[in-house]
């Protein structure tokens, strides 16, 4: 009986041991599991618009391509009236970051800078002249509206906007640490920089 006793003690130790490994095995694999979700979910916010800036800017065309032709057949010139939206903010696509599954913490160790995300324009063309035998085709409106919007991109860095944007980083980041917090995990953002360029991009 004694025997039996000991036996079943010494199964029930052995199994204690061999469910307390399973469950640690388990317990690292929903960690895991988990930190590939909230980094995926991070990520899929993607741009995230944070200002807006509106512009009102009067461009003038003239056809320089064409010079001697114009020179014959008459100058084609605009002038147009551009009112525009940029929309500057965060592509939380770029962030980088590391999962500790032990503390369940999700380290951000870089932060993307601000940028020029979006530019919706629209055009108002006034004083449009055209050469007696030289119009104006779909290709010259074209190239006005491409280097119409191009004027207002040039004219983001000395809006103060992405400075602006700047400032709301950390509006952005306690939104991702809203994110992760929704499983019970924390975010860690001790290590994060945020310096900014001077020029934005358009993509």
């Amino acid at each position: 009986m004694e025997l039996l006793f000991i036996g079943l003690g010494a199964g029930a130790i052995v199994a204690y041991f061999i469910f307390a490994r399973f469950n640690k095995y388990r317990s690292k694999e929903r960690a895991d599991e988990q930190s590939v979700i909230l980094m995926d979910k991070i990520r899929s916010v993607c741009k995230f618009i944070t200002v807006e800036g509106d512009f009102s800017e009067i461009y003038h065309y003239e056809n320089l391509k064409e010079k001697y032709m114009s020179l014959i057949l008459g100058k084609k010139k605009a002038i147009v009236l551009i009112n525009a939206k940029a929309h500057i903010g965060f592509d939380l696509s770029k962030i980088r970051m590391e999962s500790d599954n032990e503390a369940k913490k999700i380290i951000l160790t870089n932060f993307p800078q601000p940028e020029l995300l979006t530019v919706e324009t629209d055009f108002k063309y006034y004083d449009k002249r055209e050469g007696w035998a030289n119009p104006f085709t779909t290709s010259d409106l074209t190239d006005i509206n491409r280097d119409a919007k191009k004027h207002i991109v040039d004219k983001v860095p000395q809006s103060g906007l992405i400075e602006k944007a700047r400032n709301e980083a950390l509006t952005t980041i306690l939104l991702i640490e809203k994110i992760v917090e929704t499983i019970g995990w924390k975010l860690d953002y001790t290590a994060l920089t945020t310096d900014v360029k001077d020029q934005p991009k358009l993509h």
